[in-house]
């Protein structure tokens, strides 16, 4: 059986939710797509769960398309289903979990990171899971990971989070994000969030800022080394980013839920075992930030790994290029 084979969606309405913000909503739909099946030790307890979480923007889809399906799911692999249970859940607006693009608009509360985790926890509790073997994230996902082990440090046997720094979003990286937000809101087909046509020239502005952050300059270079060949790809990425349907309302929301987010004076009590693992070509999260062996120093049983930058690795987008770090995931996952 492949792992696509035993793949099942799921949905969960939690009544009257209550946000950070201080606002509940009545019900909020939590969605998630399962691959395998669980297992119960002795006690009757779920002992195979895994949970991957995705970055922004994205959805659990993100982990059952390209070179990471195989390189995670396959026989053999780290999460093969074969053996784990594995969770997938769409975050807090987005995927088919709920989001401002469903009816509410600009009034759908503002949600956070803390607001996804407690979301995810419920909906674990939903699916019988009392502890997962691992916890694992990319870019969004990792910083949600963060907040897992800082917030629940005994759900998890194993945590590891990808691409992401356990610091407040600060600097630069919050700089692309405000840009980001501005630039959508700043297009008069905005409207406050009640567009009837979507606002391209907002979004537009906005995956260019997003285009410039999430690629390497050594791999870019190379792979475009003409005037020509970059205009060609700009435009080529450029179509896909605005052909992908995603509303402009979600894109604000899932761009500042990170505002709040702040592991950093949590980390002490993270006791499992965690493997951190960063790209040095990442721009959203740069290594001349000199932040891992004190971030590493707080925690009592982690490992920074950073891949380092090449002409084949993408930056931020190295997360899509599992040959880089997927043996280091497999070590960690099995050992």
């Amino acid at each position: 059986m492949s792992f696509t084979e035993s793949r099942q969606n799921g949905t969960l309405v939690l009544e009257n939710f209550a946000f950070h913000v201080g606002r509940t909503l009545p019900e909020l739909t939590i969605a998630w797509t399962t691959l395998g099946a669980p297992r119960r030790n002795a006690d009757g307890e779920i002992d195979n769960a895994v949970m991957l979480l995705h970055g922004t923007g994205g959805s659990s889809a993100r982990y059952l398309e390209g070179d990471n399906s195989d390189a995670l799911f396959s026989p053999g692999a780290p999460f093969d289903p074969a053996h784990s249970y594995v969770i997938l859940p769409d975050a807090i607006g987005h995927g088919r979990s709920s989001k401002p693009s469903d009816g509410l608009r600009m009034a759908f509360p503002a949600y956070d990171y803390a607001d996804m985790v407690e979301a995810q926890r419920r909906m674990l509790a939903h699916l019988g899971v009392k502890k997962l073997r691992i916890i694992m994230g990319m870019s969004m996902g990792g910083m949600m990971t963060f907040e897992w082990a800082v917030t629940h440090p005994d759900m998890a046997d194993k945590f590891l989070p990808m691409a992401a720094y356990p610091i407040e979003i600060a600097g630069q990286n919050r700089m692309q994000r405000k840009l980001t937000i501005d630039a959508i809101k700043a297009d008069p087909l905005w409207n406050d969030g009640n567009y009837t046509t979507p606002p391209l020239s907002g979004l537009r502005a906005a995956a260019s800022i997003q285009m410039l952050m999430f690629g390497s300059p050594l791999n870019l270079h190379n792979a475009y080394p003409t005037r020509a060949a970059t205009d060609r790809m700009i435009e080529e990425a450029m179509a896909l980013s605005l052909g992908s349907g995603r509303d402009a309302n979600d894109a604000i929301y899932q761009t500042d839920a990170s505002r709040n987010y702040n592991p950093w004076d949590g980390l002490g009590r993270i006791k499992a075992p965690l493997l951190w693992i960063n790209f040095a070509d990442d721009l959203l999260n740069p290594v001349s930030l000199d932040i891992a062996d004190k971030a590493v120093a707080r925690m009592d049983n982690a490992r920074f790994m950073l891949v380092p930058g090449t002409t084949e690795t993408k930056g931020h987008g190295t997360l899509l290029q599992p040959t880089f770090w997927i043996d280091e995931v497999q070590r960690f996952v099995t050992g």
